[in-house]
């Protein structure tokens, strides 16, 4: 029955639900795991980088974690390909506020242009939806810090932590036991850690496969960090290291 109604994005099927969507939600479902936890004084994102072969070369440049401006970062979870076009998307939108206004775009504002595009796809003829989920964080002087999700429909909410990708069904039950409002951003990074340790293969689990980015305010100036591979692996080792001592 459903496939008489899924064969483009506009068609409704009795039910009131668009397939197309669906199948895009599902595409998210399957890819990479993209984390984003609040803190009192900053928000972390991390991202698992799935690496195909050995032979991939490992570039210096990020793939499932990018700054849109100097205010916001964002993770992606779905086709790479469609993320490209929504990151540029979104970084020229917010290069144009601040042309035209002299100061950065306010984060959901900027959630809510791209949502916007994204609606489009869904409602418009040959077009398929971007298959493609994004956790974004930032930070304005109106509301502070802030944590969004958006998906393939242009629905956005927002969040004080959240999980999209593979392995989301244990991450949020993990975020629900473990998170705490009063947590620092040196607390959530160490809850991101131990829910990417217990949903992906924590054995083969390095810096080369996972992507960490934090956003906070020092002196109402907002300071953004990319971590090197190296820097994940310290964090991996500090939290086996913190294991091995509560084991014993």
């Amino acid at each position: 029955m459903a496939r008489r109604y899924d064969s483009r994005t506009t068609i409704f099927s009795p039910e009131g639900r668009l397939y197309q969507v669906e199948y895009a939600m599902e595409a998210i479902s399957m890819a990479g795991t993209v984390i984003g936890i609040t803190g009192t004084d900053g928000i972390v994102i991390a991202a698992e980088r799935k690496v195909t072969s050995k032979l991939l070369e490992q570039s210096s440049s990020t793939e499932k974690v990018y700054v849109l401006d100097d205010n916001t970062i964002c993770g992606v979870a779905g086709i790479t390909s469609d993320a490209n076009i929504l990151i540029n998307f979104l970084r020229q939108r917010a290069q144009q506020y601040l042309f035209t206004y002299g100061e950065e775009i306010p984060t959901e504002q900027l959630v809510q242009k791209l949502c916007d595009l994204k609606q489009g796809y869904t409602q418009y003829g040959g077009m398929r939806p971007f298959g493609v989920s994004l956790i974004y964080a930032g930070y304005d002087k109106n509301y502070g810090l802030q944590l969004y999700h958006s998906d393939p429909s242009g629905n956005y909410s927002g969040w004080k932590a959240t999980c999209i990708g593979a392995n989301n069904a244990g991450a949020q039950s993990i975020l629900k036991q473990d998170y705490k409002e009063d947590m620092t951003l040196q607390d959530a990074i160490g809850l991101t850690v131990k829910i990417l340790s217990k949903t992906l293969d924590n054995a083969n689990l390095t810096g080369e496969k996972l992507e960490f980015a934090t956003i906070r305010v020092v002196n109402d100036k907002v300071v953004q960090k990319i971590y090197t591979v190296s820097e994940i692996d310290e964090l991996m080792k500090e939290f086996k290291d913190a294991q091995e001592a509560e084991s014993k």
